[in-house]
């Protein structure tokens, strides 16, 4: 299975709000509770710095997504945050390692000097390998920083990469 990522198009808007979506309601990684409609995606997906889709090559479908944007403003605004989401039957295949490599790049691209993860969530193995096996720093632990859909509290992680 081929995966190329690129900038997205509005064609692509459908299937980025199902997989968005689709993470938000697991309610285990993003921070977000809202879900996305044709219109608040469309702008959500605009309004960052850079919106990459990974699309399997041969049947041209997207499987996965990431959002790469300011973690913050004025002189910490070479500081950068991502977000990474991969189809949930898409999962285990690399997609999300070949997303973080590409959004790496393309932040040190547009002018960022750090990526930084602000709620890596505890009981997220598998990004935390990966984040470990691509060389990003973790900065400790919040105890409690994450609220799980199901009422718990999970500890987070932020991390950082020099790009």
């Amino acid at each position: 299975m081929g995966i190329t990522v690129r900038e997205f198009t509005n064609k692509d808007i459908k299937d980025m709000i199902s997989i968005w979506n689709e993470v938000v309601e697991e309610g285990v990684a993003f921070p977000q509770e809202e879900l996305l409609d044709e219109k608040t995606g469309l702008d959500f997906f605009e309004s960052q710095s850079f919106t990459g889709v990974a699309v399997e090559e041969e049947t041209d479908t997207v499987v996965g997504l990431y959002i790469l944007h300011p973690n913050n403003v004025g002189r910490c605004g070479h500081i950068s945050n991502a977000s990474y989401a991969v189809k949930s039957g898409q999962r285990g295949k690399r997609i999300g390692e070949i997303l973080v490599l590409h959004c790496l790049e393309k932040a040190k691209e547009i002018g960022f000097r750090i990526l930084q993860f602000n709620a890596v969530v505890s009981t997220n193995t598998a990004a935390l390998r990966l984040y470990k096996k691509l060389g990003f720093v973790q900065l400790g632990v919040i105890p409690g920083g994450f609220h799980m859909k199901d009422g718990s509290y999970q500890d987070i992680i932020p991390h950082y990469h020099t790009l």
